[in-house]
């Protein structure tokens, strides 16, 4: 892992940009280099929920949701779970909840085993534009911006993670 630097790796369905989510720098340059507004927030993605306990405040987690959010991981949904009131506004932005996805992926899932905590996880492309499907791409629209490209296959999913509120079972990207 490049300290500090933005990266570009495979998802389950796209590349994706990450960084570390405790590093406001490379937060703000990752959100600089997609022309993306903080306030929207940004998605977590994990090898494993113990690793998003320092940003997620479990105990507002009501016991008649937990299956439902457990049950879907790891997969392709993303779950917009209660924050912490210590997770910093670079990674909620406007919201008091934080989105988090456990993967499967197994490139996604070396790298949070590495870092020993998620990344900040978006999609590679610059805002309002197609998600990149490949590295050549993703070389091609970053370049130098990204530190390093990891290599990898996409997993095979054709449509970005579902998004889910976990209190209220909304969804708000993607279909039930």
């Amino acid at each position: 892992m490049i300290a500090g630097g933005i990266i570009c790796y495979p998802t389950e369905a796209v590349f994706g940009l990450g960084c570390d989510p405790d590093n406001e720098k490379s937060v703000t340059q990752l959100l600089n280099v997609k022309q993306r507004d903080i306030s929207k927030g940004l998605i977590l993605i994990a090898d494993n929920y113990g690793q998003c306990l320092s940003y997620v405040d479990d105990a507002k987690i009501p016991m008649d949701k937990r299956a439902d959010i457990f049950s879907s991981w790891p997969g392709p949904v993303t779950w917009l779970l209660p924050a912490k009131a210590s997770t910093p506004k670079w990674l909620t932005g406007r919201n008091d909840t934080i989105a988090i996805r456990i993967s499967a992926h197994p490139v996604v899932k070396a790298l949070c085993q590495k870092l020993g905590k998620p990344l900040v996880s978006t999609s590679a492309n610059i805002s309002g534009q197609e998600p990149v499907h490949s590295l050549l791409q993703a070389r091609q629209t970053f370049g130098e911006q990204i530190a390093c490209f990891v290599a990898g296959d996409l997993g095979g999913n054709s449509a970005p993670s579902q998004i889910k509120h976990a209190l209220s079972g909304a969804t708000i990207r993607g279909n039930e």
